[in-house]
């Protein structure tokens, strides 16, 4: 486990580039699961869409599970290979995946149990709930699937190696692509499954693709140690993991426990704009995926330089990550002001759900540079070992200053209103957090001399 991508010697931006372009793709074929399942649901019918977007907090509390374990194996990988403890991090690697598995099967086997009372809980109605079902179990099934092949590729993104992670996706999302219209329409032998069938095509893409990740994992990079039982080891790794995982998890959590409560409020306006907050949410993770790929690569990069000593590096690599989202998403947002409406009519024909999806793809884009760098700050700061900071930050947004907005927004102008408490709450806090990170990474002063 050398230095073999230049993440404690090269320049900065050269080797954020290398690392992030791959992310980008990777993270775009996962992104790209729920968007294509979404478009092609989409041509079952608003009750359809309307139900797939009640989904899809829920799927993101599995997945936010997996970002925290994630979190937790690439800073603590990042630094002990920066330390030159490879040995080590073999048998860390082993040791996380093993409680990957457990957890997120006990999650699984509890969900499915579960789909009726939960959803009904968060608005879902009578002819919803038939459909939430059909989705879900089958999703549930390949959950833990799921959790391991984003935990296991976060270990090869550790060493620095983010083009495996990517390939492997493209390929799992092309399967998805191939297979959603076959199983969803029943098209040439296939039976006509609708909304279950989407469920299927995305499971069988993770089983393709957790196979070959493991086969690099095991097989070939031999970044996985199978060290004997020794539940004093197992307790030791497990709580390094838990130290950095857990509240990067329960941050992660903060987001789809957020949307299923800002869900609920406009599932008791009309199930029509549930149907376009789920559109437009779906829409909205591939358009963040610059900054998603971004943090995937810079939690490494910083907690391998710190792990080498190199502070001051690790600060110009946050700082210069913080300035270009900002440039970018800023850039990104112009040609989706023009082509809001058209965008809208792809998810929809009804014309009320268009019009909520539009104005939704108008105003809240607008802040997603402040939003992407609240997004680096959170992460990045697991690598500094503050995982709890993280944690506070996240918090704070939600629940102290974007709900209760959403509220009141909700209270005053309905649908438009509630939607308008996010991009200003995020602006506010985007604000708030570069300034935070320009402190917060700054290298310990040198204490004055006695002499």
């Amino acid at each position: 486990m050398r230095d073999r991508h230049g993440l404690l010697t090269q320049p900065i931006g050269r080797v954020l580039l290398n690392m992030s372009l791959p992310n980008l793709i990777g993270i775009l074929t996962i992104l790209g699961f729920s968007l294509v399942d979404t478009f092609f649901i989409s041509q079952l019918g608003t009750e359809s869409l309307a139900a797939i977007s009640f989904t899809f907090p829920v799927t993101l509390v599995i997945s936010s599970i997996a970002i925290g374990i994630g979190a937790g194996v690439s800073t603590n990988l990042g630094r002990l290979i920066g330390s030159g403890q490879a040995p080590k991090a073999k048998v860390f690697l082993h040791d996380s995946l093993l409680l990957t598995f457990f957890l997120t099967a006990f999650i699984s086997l509890l969900g499915s149990l579960c789909i009726g009372p939960l959803f009904s809980l968060l608005g879902a109605n009578s002819e919803s709930l038939p459909l939430i079902y059909d989705y879900m179990f089958i999703w549930y099934l390949g959950a833990p699937l799921l959790v391991l092949l984003m935990v296991g590729n976060q270990g090869l993104r550790a060493t620095g190696d983010t083009k495996s992670p990517a390939k492997i996706m493209m390929l799992a999302a092309l399967i998805n692509l191939i297979l959603d219209p076959l199983l969803i329409f029943g098209i040439g032998p296939f039976p006509r499954l609708e909304i279950e069938g989407a469920a299927i095509a995305t499971v069988i893409s993770w089983i393709v693709a957790l196979s070959l990740s493991s086969y690099l994992l095991i097989f070939k990079r031999h970044l996985v140690e199978f060290a004997e039982f020794n539940m004093a080891r197992f307790r030791s790794n497990w709580k390094k993991l838990a130290h950095i995982a857990q509240p990067a998890a329960l941050m992660n959590l903060m987001n789809p426990l957020a949307n299923a409560i800002i869900m609920a409020m406009l599932a008791r306006i009309d199930h029509g704009a549930v149907a376009a907050f789920g559109a437009g949410t779906r829409l909205e993770s591939v358009l963040l995926i610059v900054v998603m790929a971004l943090s995937s690569s810079l939690v490494p990069f910083i907690a391998q330089n710190l792990g080498a000593g190199q502070t001051e590096r690790a600060r110009d690599a946050l700082l210069f990550s913080l300035k270009f989202v900002l440039i970018f998403q800023t850039l990104l947002y112009l040609p989706l002001y023009f082509f809001a409406g058209s965008i809208a009519q792809l998810f929809s024909s009804d014309p009320q759900v268009i019009e909520w999806l539009t104005f939704y793809i108008v105003m809240l884009p607008a802040a997603y540079g402040p939003l992407g760098i609240v997004i680096l700050l959170a992460t990045s700061l697991n690598a500094y070992h503050r995982p709890m900071c993280s944690l506070v930050l996240n918090v704070c947004r939600l629940f102290l200053i974007m709900l209760p907005l959403a509220a009141l927004g909700s209270y005053l102008g309905g649908v438009k209103g509630l939607l308008m408490a996010l991009p200003i709450t995020n602006t506010g806090i985007g604000i708030a957090c570069y300034i935070l990170a320009t402190k917060i990474s700054e290298p310990p002063k040198a204490e004055p001399s006695t002499a």
